[in-house]
């Protein structure tokens, strides 16, 4: 991971999604809207892994607002330590109607075996670049499915692709959602396989 990714202030952006109507859509500029049919519900390989019943499960997710129920879900812990250390967890959970594509823990340990030394000096910084890194992952407003294909921007400000329908979806053209259409109390989470970075 570049230090010399571009510092952006997100946490006026984050304020402002507090201000967003229940109504609001995602910021998509792509019409595509994938091939296949629409998931019924969650879907994706990993979503056996989420436990059938408590906090953790898809009904007990539904709850609590994004980061609360991402705690208790054994894939997040990873980026719920993440978020809690750029302190972005009262931001998030406040905003209104957010989809999250969020790297499971196995993302950020391969993350930080690619790049140990890149990791460590975003880390360093985790309110800064760090920061910027996790708000690439978020989109404002709640994608169903059959939203997700086509081009969305993150509140990062820099724009991510998903390509796929039906239960089938890559993000950025490497990153698989794993565990996807899970519903919080004020978002919308897709786990994928991979973390993302915004083009330099």
């Amino acid at each position: 991971m570049s230090r010399s990714m571009e510092r952006l202030a997100i946490v006026p952006a984050f304020a402002a999604l507090m201000l967003v109507a229940a109504s609001c859509g995602g910021d998509s500029t792509d019409g595509n809207e994938g091939d296949g049919a629409a998931a019924a519900g969650p879907f994706g390989s990993a979503c056996s892994e989420v436990p059938a019943s408590g906090a953790g499960s898809f009904e007990g997710m539904m709850t609590e607002p994004v980061v609360t129920a991402a705690s208790a879900n054994p894939l997040l812990s990873s980026l719920v330590a993440d978020i809690e250390l750029a302190g972005l967890t009262d931001t998030l959970n406040t905003a209104a109607n957010l989809t999250v594509f969020a790297p499971s823990n196995a993302a950020f340990e391969a993350a930080a075996a690619a790049d140990p030394e890149g990791m460590d000096a975003m880390m360093a910084d985790p309110t800064g670049d760090f920061a910027d890194l996790l708000a690439y992952h978020v989109v404002e407003g709640q994608l169903a499915p059959d939203e997700l294909a086509g081009e969305h921007t993150s509140l990062q400000g820099s724009s991510l692709s998903v390509q796929g329908g039906g239960e089938e979806f890559m993000v950025n053209g490497s990153a698989e959602i794993v565990c996807g259409d899970i519903h919080t109390d004020n978002a919308t989470v897709y786990i994928i396989d991979e973390v993302l970075h915004p083009e330099a």
